[in-house]
């Protein structure tokens, strides 16, 4: 559904992505991981063409996203929905308001249509009470769920998610995994999630690529990752207390 064949990228005089090529397939969770500054997010603009390669290209169904024209381009965004790091929701309208606004600014719908279709989102979410509040007035966890219900409001065909966890408690953290996997089945989205958190990475993903200065390795399944031998793959894991004891574990042994 999405391939990459051989993608590079530069920021600021510094390559971020480097010969990149990889293939997310329909319907599956495919989880990006990696430290912070490796071109994560990067790679997920480059799925909506928010960035362009410097070389390379990005296939959506074999039709290639970096070639496309303004028409095509608008037809291939229309299948993504977005949930960008921070929500990203509009401050100065409601919960409902934002979730109602690509509705309104793609669409035909009346305003009764509207309405069924966010209190449906919402009600998905678990937001159907928190509509008429404003983002201000509600957790980071709720700007999240709210952020993912205007993504999934036209019901695209596929789903990214930049760092759904990040800056989000441990219990919250985990309420949003059971969210995007219950979405992903109900709805039959394709979803792909770059994430420096293996927890959730492990527990939502049906194959995780791990991506570094190196590159980024061939994606493999969530029990193939755990017992990877690669040693950049183990240093992730041990950071994240998930393969040995932690520092503070060993020095209290």
């Amino acid at each position: 559904m999405i391939r990459f064949e051989k993608v590079t990228k530069a920021l600021g005089g510094r390559t971020v992505l480097d010969n990149i090529s990889f293939e997310v397939k329909p319907g599956e969770m495919f989880v990006i991981v990696g430290p912070s500054g490796v071109g994560k997010s990067v790679t997920l603009k480059h799925m909506v063409r928010l960035l362009t390669p410097d070389s390379g290209d990005v296939l959506i169904d074999g039709d290639s996203i970096v070639d496309a024209d303004a028409d095509a381009l608008e037809h291939i965004r229309e299948r993504f929905g977005y949930l960008f790091q921070g929500g990203a929701l509009l401050a100065w309208m409601t919960v409902a308001e934002n979730v109602a606004f690509p509705l309104l600014e793609k669409t035909r719908d009346t305003a009764d249509e509207v309405t069924v279709r966010v209190e449906e989102a919402l009600k998905m979410v678990g937001l159907e009470n928190d509509g008429d509040k404003y983002p201000s007035e509600i957790s980071g966890g709720m700007r999240k769920r709210a952020g993912l219900a205007r993504a999934i409001i036209r019901k695209p065909e596929i789903v990214l998610y930049d760092e759904p966890t990040s800056g989000l408690d441990p219990v919250t953290s985990r309420t949003i995994d059971d969210l995007m996997n219950s979405l992903r089945k109900t709805l039959g989205m394709t979803s792909v999630v770059v994430t420096h958190d293996l927890h959730s990475a492990l527990s939502i993903g049906t194959r995780i690529a791990m991506l570094n200065s190196a590159g980024i390795m061939d994606p493999v399944t969530p029990a193939e990752f755990l017992e990877s031998r690669n040693a950049d793959v183990q240093a992730f894991l041990e950071a994240q207390y998930i393969t040995k004891a932690g520092l503070w574990e060993r020095n209290r042994e």
